[in-house]
């Protein structure tokens, strides 16, 4: 028995999170009662779990996940000040008189919004009260429409920023310098959140493309199923379509931009799209839309300028143009200062930054415990043989490397349907990346498959999240049973875009190779 503890800790961890308990607590717990029983049985060297303050020194000095709690504010901030329902209205009104139109303005929303906020949970919940209402008037099979909301919210987890790529980049990272050093080198090379982020841009809108000839191919077969809009509601004019669609855009680009232009870390960036949603969020709240562009355009200009003249202020001899440049930096720090502060009184008194705040303490809370908690559960299966065994799995896998990955994209999905891709990616993917990387896979195209992997797990019934965050804002007269019926034709374009991404490895390496 003592020699199969690795196993039996890992069957006992799933059991106790179906069992309802807290996912962080019941992974320490498990790692606790286990290291226990591998001590007393003689099976374990106790002393091993004397690193686990360095693993979690190691996390909170951590500089890529930092990253996570500000992007997460970003993305509360913008739902909080009710940006998403702007956009939905506006989106539904443009294509709405199009048979399948609503549900084509759900898959482009839930785009943007995946691209400038990254929040899976507030999007669905958002697109839920929203959106779902006016499909079913609108005369929508409920499966459909269901299926179709669901779906849209999840890209948040494919399309960056996205928490999951950042989770994944560091995961991925630390396995690719693993392998290096299992195979003999020293001098090893790092992965970037930047290079993850590049991958993942094509194949998420891959699926976005799939989504749409999914919902233009549904109307045509059965045009019962998404009928057309009424038309009691006015077409917005251009005006109104580009007050919606920029802002979202302009965040995009200045985010993902600055990172895959390499002006900034991913932390950096994800700090100036907290502040850009607080702009954004200033002008749906009633700010002074002069103040708002006033303060964003100081912001733009200063990050433009700060690359073209950087200025080292304890150095003496500066030229006459870094002087002058150092000057214009001060001014423009102002300004843009004096909107930011516009646009917090404005977000205060409107209650949107307490909201946001509170929002986002709550989902990094739940991030970092789960990631701390896995420190130790890992450091408990290492110390029972776990990893070797792993490892020994996977070599004497039938089919080499090809049959190795598809058992591990099996175990990853079959996974899915139990477990957030929080634990996945912090318990699971440590364990199998690196012998798939020493097997050959290129560890950029193994990341994106796995991230296509991890955001199925989001719609897989019984447990997908995305499924219960739908579940507790949709209308009554919808069943559990249709949201389940309606996911079901999306998680085959799910392992459709897998089967891509697959057979055609270009489509997540190409831009990371000319970028980087």
């Amino acid at each position: 028995m003592s020699a199969y503890l690795d196993l039996f800790m890992f069957v006992a961890l799933i059991g106790a999170i179906l069992l309802g308990f807290p996912v962080s607590f019941s992974i320490a717990g498990v790692a606790i009662i286990f290291a226990y029983l591998g001590w007393a049985l003689g099976v374990m060297d106790i002393s091993l779990m004397g690193a686990t303050g360095q693993r979690v020194f190691g996390l909170l000095s951590n500089q890529v996940l930092i990253a996570i709690p500000l992007f997460v504010l970003m993305g509360a901030v913008l739902e909080k000040s009710r940006i998403a329902e702007e956009l939905l209205d506006t989106m539904g009104r443009l294509f709405g008189q199009l048979r399948g139109g609503l549900g084509i303005s759900v898959v482009l929303v839930g785009a943007l919004l995946a691209a400038s906020t990254g929040i899976v949970g507030a999007t669905v919940v958002a697109m839920g009260m929203i959106a779902l209402p006016t499909m079913l008037r609108a005369g929508y099979d409920a499966r459909v429409a269901s299926g179709i909301v669901c779906t849209a919210g999840t890209l948040g987890q494919i399309i960056p920023p996205s928490t999951l790529l950042i989770i994944l980049a560091d995961v991925m990272s630390n396995a690719f310098q693993q392998a290096q050093y299992e195979q003999g080198k020293f001098a090893v090379e790092a992965l970037s959140v930047g290079q993850f982020f590049a991958a993942a841009i094509l194949p998420g809108f891959m699926l976005v493309l799939l989504y749409l000839i999914y919902i233009l191919l549904r109307g045509v077969v059965r045009p019962q199923d998404m009928p057309p809009a009424a038309l009691d509601l006015p077409k917005p004019d251009r005006s109104e379509v580009l007050a919606a669609i920029v802002p979202p855009v302009l965040l995009i680009i200045a985010v993902l931009g600055a990172i895959l232009g390499g002006v900034a870390t991913p932390t950096e960036a994800a700090s100036v799209g907290a502040i850009g949603a607080l702009l954004m969020a200033g002008r749906r709240i009633g700010l002074n839309p002069k103040i708002i562009l006033t303060g964003a355009a100081a912001l733009v200009a200063l990050g433009i300028l700060a690359g073209l003249f950087p200025v080292r202020l304890q150095r003496s001899d500066l030229s006459l143009l870094s002087q002058a440049a150092g000057g214009v930096y001060v001014v423009l720090t102002i300004i843009g200062a004096v909107g930011i502060f516009f646009a917090l009184r404005a977000a205060f008194r409107e209650r949107v930054i307490h909201a946001a705040v509170n929002s986002t303490l709550t989902m990094t809370a739940m991030i970092f415990a789960t990631i701390l908690a896995a420190g130790m559960f890992s450091l408990v299966f290492i110390g029972l043989g776990g990893e070797d065994r792993v490892a020994d799995i996977l070599t004497e896998m039938p089919g080499g490397a090809t049959g190795a990955l598809l058992f591990c994209m099996a175990l990853v999905f079959v996974l899915g349907f139990f477990l957030d891709f929080v634990e996945i990616s912090v318990i699971v993917l440590p364990l199998i990346a690196p012998p798939l990387i020493l097997m050959g896979h290129d560890p950029i195209w193994l990341g994106v498959l796995l991230a296509i992997n991890l955001q199925t797990s989001f719609l897989t019934p019984p447990f997908g999240f995305s499924l219960f965050y739908l579940r507790g804002a949709a209308p009554k007269e919808i069943s559990t049973g249709q949201i389940y019926a309606g996911v079901i034709p999306f998680i085959g374009l799910q392992i459709l875009g897998m089967a891509a991404v697959w057979f055609w490895p270009q489509v997540s390496t190409w831009l990371p190779g000319v970028l980087f």
